[in-house]
């Protein structure tokens, strides 16, 4: 076969990832409080980007929403100009309600705080003063001391025994529990401030915890020679006591705020969404730039540095302006599809997937997972995360489904009403679910019971 050189011409389609494309998907991925950093960031960087504060604010909006007679709203008033029926910003908050003097504590007090404060009221010598300040600073989070006390009596060079002492009036601070260095000690420590004399309770907490945990019942009771119901009374004991005694004291610091990324509120019959615009700021181009932009010779340095920030500053704007569009739409639509859980509850839940979304907006599947991710929704049911709607579901009998979420609340409640001596096992709970026409295996509904938190039916019996 003879081979030759030659050209020709052909037309091929490939995607070409760009710099305003790349932050376009960026943008769209980001939360409202991700979105606001990345506004100031881009407000440090880019000298033509201006916040825009002549944007009016309807503060009773919210009020006027919850109307009971949609048909007074003027929304042409509210709306006239816009593409959508969140262009204006509104604010999150509605109106001021009393507060009580517990709101204006400035900060709670930190557990290792709370237990300094316990060992400043102590008659202690300044050297077990340092030690308890060393053994409080070496408390967790959860209340448990991560060092021992040899290591303590090394490091602080004085004797172990007046580390253990020192350890030992610790113990005695509130929260009960607290500074122990296991759980057998922690448990060990409430029962004896709290006065509990119940016999064999100590035995058990040092020698069966474990067997406790996994429900043999029978060997404990073989083991300590008591009997079944008195395993179960020294058991429903321990269950009051906290394994963690630390954990209400958690920092400050810990506290994650949720805010969420738009507002669904009940008008009438309907659900109008709007998109919370309260943190992020409105977007302009600063007209000091854009005057000097028309008076500089468009071959000068100064024109073509101001030509690109200007072109950076406005796809800014579009970009943020078709991540809010593409997410009212995303989010219309899921009310739409999930208006039976708005109205009745989470038992109507309906199965629901990105790609039906993505079908009903026009966008594609990628855009739709990238539109809620970690984004969170206000609704009158609650704040929810926005991934909380995309469930799997079960089909049923008469041709419908059932998502996975309203099913792990039934098993819930039939958990929660069955005879606590004589427990639902996962085959009973799956078969009185086919009769309500869920078509559901042993091994989903035992995939559900854990996911939900509730543990076996052998773990569950009474005595």
């Amino acid at each position: 076969m003879q081979m030759g050189y030659g050209l020709s011409l052909s037309q091929t389609q490939k995607l070409v990832m760009t710099p305003e494309l790349r932050q376009a998907i960026t943008i769209l991925q980001l939360s409202a409080m991700e979105l606001d950093e990345y506004i100031e960031q881009e407000l440090l960087e880019n000298p033509l980007l201006d916040l825009n504060e002549d944007i009016p604010r309807n503060d009773d909006i919210i009020d006027k929403l919850n109307q009971k007679d949609s048909d007074t709203i003027d929304w042409e008033e509210y709306f006239q100009d816009c593409s959508d029926l969140d262009f204006l910003r509104f604010p999150l908050e509605k109106r001021e309600e009393e507060l009580g003097f517990e709101n204006y504590v400035s900060s709670t007090p930190s557990l290792q705080e709370h237990l300094m404060m316990q060992l400043h009221l102590c008659s202690i010598s300044r050297t077990e003063f340092k030690i308890g300040e060393f053994l409080i600073g070496n408390i967790d989070k959860r209340g448990y001391l991560t060092i021992s006390t040899a290591e303590a009596s090394k490091l602080l060079k004085v004797p172990e025994q007046e580390v253990e002492k020192v350890l030992k009036l610790i113990q005695t601070f509130e929260p009960s529990g607290i500074g122990a260095r296991n759980l057998i000690e922690c448990l060990l420590i409430q029962v004896e401030q709290r006065n509990i004399n119940m016999p064999k309770i100590k035995e058990l907490i040092t020698n069966h915890l474990k067997d406790l945990a996994e429900a043999r019942y029978s060997r404990i009771a073989e083991a300590l020679n008591i009997s079944l119901s008195e395993v179960q009374r020294l058991k429903d004991v321990i269950l009051t006591l906290d394994p963690k005694p630390g954990r209400n004291f958690s920092s400050a610091n810990d506290i994650q705020y949720v805010t969420p990324d738009a507002i669904i509120e009940k008008v009438g019959n309907d659900y109008v969404v709007i998109m919370n615009d309260s943190i992020s700021p409105r977007l302009s181009i600063n007209s000091y730039y854009r005057s000097l932009l028309n008076s500089e010779n468009r071959e000068s340095s100064i024109s073509k540095f101001l030509s690109q920030r200007l072109d950076s500053a406005l796809w800014l704007i579009k970009s943020i302006e078709q991540r809010r569009i593409t997410l009212n739409k995303v989010i219309s639509t899921i009310v739409e599809v999930q208006r039976d859980f708005l109205d009745y509850g989470i038992t109507y839940l309906k199965p629901l997937t990105m790609r039906q979304i993505a079908d009903r907006v026009g966008i594609h599947e990628s855009t739709v997972s990238r539109a809620i991710s970690g984004k969170y929704v206000q609704t009158p049911r609650g704040v929810f995360e926005l991934k909380f709607f995309f469930k799997n579901g079960l089909d049923n009998t008469n041709g419908s489904s059932t998502s996975s979420e309203s099913i792990k609340k039934m098993i819930k409640e039939m958990v929660g009403n069955e005879d606590p001596y004589n427990p639902l096992s996962d085959q009973k709970i799956a078969d009185d679910l086919k009769k309500k026409g869920i078509i559901i295996s042993r091994r989903t509904v035992a995939k559900y019971r854990e996911e939900t938190g509730i543990p076996s039916s052998a773990k569950r019996k009474r005595y």
